[in-house]
């Protein structure tokens, strides 16, 4: 199975991994398909026990409705070795994270309902396009100012902070450039934990700034952002512009 994998180059982007990911990426193809012999889900991901030609893998996708002995497609895969899943508790020898394509139930099949609008869109944000870097020892000084805030800040205080202005400086980890009329932006300051996710900040933005570079960003906090095809954030700094 990995050596069928592994037949292009490596993937800088991935956004798909869950927040506290540890692994190690290796390549990536255009798509795998595969019987559904098992369904775990967690609070935003689904892993899939695949039954494939070659034998069995496992594959996560953003949570979604999936029954056992559906036919499924996962769509830009990633394979991940020695992954640990904090949801779960568990390490994966090998695993594939990807964006779900198709899944046709195995009974007597439904007419399949149309997916939101934007869903696509959406999805570019978790399938691992865009520009990135892997981020290592981030540490950037807090921003100055009575709306100065570490990005740990941010995801801990986002109910008190909602609607306010907020300002972040910070390391640029990822770019998805133009999703939905937008630019989504990943940032890191060195707070907070891998673990929970608080270590890391997703802001929207009109402005495209550089992978890599350190920033100083200012945008409201928004809560509980809801996108639609179940993508959910809990919180996500609105109209940030970039400065320096």
């Amino acid at each position: 199975m990995r050596k069928q994998l592994l037949v292009a180059g490596l993937l800088a982007a991935l956004a798909v991994l869950p927040s506290g990911a540890v692994g190690e990426a290796t390549a990536a193809i255009s798509a795998l398909k595969g019987e559904v012999l098992e369904v775990i889900d967690v609070e935003a991901y689904t892993y899939l026990r695949l039954k494939m030609v070659d034998g069995e893998m496992w594959a996560a996708v953003n949570k979604s409705s999936v029954k056992k002995g559906a036919e499924v497609t996962i769509n830009d895969p990633v394979v991940m070795e020695n992954f640990k899943s904090p949801a779960l508790n568990r390490t994966f020898p090998e695993i594939v994270f990807g964006t779900l394509g198709t899944a046709a139930p195995a009974a007597a099949p439904a007419a399949p309902s149309a997916a939101p609008h934007g869903a696509a869109d959406v999805g570019q944000i978790h399938a691992g396009v865009g520009k990135s870097i892997v981020a290592g020892s981030v540490k950037v000084a807090r921003a100055e100012g009575a709306s100065g805030r570490t990005v740990a800040e941010v995801n801990a205080n986002r109910l008190a902070l909602k609607d306010k202005t907020v300002t972040i400086r910070a390391q640029v980890v990822k770019v998805n450039a133009n999703v939905m009329g937008k630019n989504w932006v990943h940032l890191r300051d060195g707070s907070g934990n891998a673990a929970d996710a608080s270590n890391d900040l997703l802001v929207t933005s009109k402005e495209e700034p550089k992978v890599g570079d350190v920033v100083i960003a200012k945008g409201v906090v928004e809560t509980d952002v809801d996108l639609g095809s179940g993508y959910t954030y809990k919180v996500l700094v609105e109209n940030v512009s970039f400065g320096k």
